[in-house]
C-alpha cells in the first residue's frame, strides 16, 4: 500500500457488537455513518474535521458501554494499520486548544507503545448522552490499539461540553501533526532502535 494514501479497514464482530471502520489519513475531514450515540458521533466528527481524517463507522451493539469501547478499539486499530510501518512520520505531535471557557492540551507519541493519560476534569457524571467514564474509556481504548502515548488534559474550564470538545480538537491536531509524513525522511523509521 502506498504511503500517499494510507488507508485501512477494520471489522470487529463479537457477541456484543458489530462494527465496521474505514479510515483514510489523507482525507478531507469527513465522517460518515454513525454509532447511534449522539455525543460519540459528535466527537468523531470533530476528530475528523480537525485531523483531515476521513472516517466511516457503522456500529451497533447491545450496550452503550460495549459500543463506545469497541468503537475506540476499532478506530485505534484502523489508525495503526493505516500507519503501516510508521516510516517517515513525525511521530510526535502536540496542541493546545481553547473553546470558550475551556483550555485543553494533547501530546502524542506514535512510538508503538501504549500509554493513555486522560484527564478531562469534568464536574458532572455525564456529558450530553455519555457517561464521563465511558468517554475516558473511549480515549483509552483508542490509545491502546493505536499503540501510542496519548496524554490529554483539560487545563481549566467551567462547561463540561466545552472541556471535552476542546480535548478532542487538541487530540485531532496532535494526531495530524504526528502522522504527517516528513518528505525528506519518507523511508526512515523515527526511532534510534530502527523499529517502532
Amino acid at each position: 500500500m502506498s504511503q500517499d494514501l494510507r488507508h485501512a479497514e477494520i471489522k470487529r464482530k463479537t457477541t456484543e457488537v458489530d462494527i465496521h471502520v474505514s479510515l483514510t489519513l489523507e482525507g478531507e475531514g469527513l465522517f460518515q455513518g454513525g454509532t447511534g450515540i449522539s455525543f460519540l458521533d459528535h466527537m468523531l466528527v470533530i476528530l475528523c474535521k480537525h485531523s483531515s481524517l476521513d472516517l466511516s463507522v457503522k456500529a451497533q451493539g447491545d450496550l452503550k458501554h460495549h459500543l463506545i469501547e469497541d468503537v475506540g478499539i476499532a478506530v485505534g486499530q484502523a489508525y495503526s494499520k493505516a500507519l503501516q510501518e510508521r516510516r517517515g512520520i513525525r511521530r510526535f505531535g502536540f496542541a493546545y486548544i481553547p473553546m470558550d471557557d475551556a483550555l485543553a492540551r494533547a501530546v502524542v507519541d506514535l512510538g508503538g507503545r501504549s500509554y493513555p493519560l486522560i484527564e478531562l476534569n469534568t464536574v458532572r457524571p455525564k456529558v450530553e448522552d455519555l457517561a464521563v467514564e465511558d468517554l475516558e474509556h473511549f480515549f483509552t481504548s483508542l490509545t491502546e490499539h493505536l499503540k501510542a502515548n496519548v496524554h490529554v488534559e483539560v487545563v481549566y474550564g467551567f462547561n463540561d461540553h466545552h472541556k471535552v470538545e476542546a480535548a478532542v480538537k487538541a487530540l485531532a491536531l496532535a494526531l495530524k501533526e504526528a502522522t504527517t509524513i516528513q518528505q525528506d525522511r519518507r523511508e526512515e523509521i523515527p526511532s534510534t532502535k530502527g523499529t517502532l
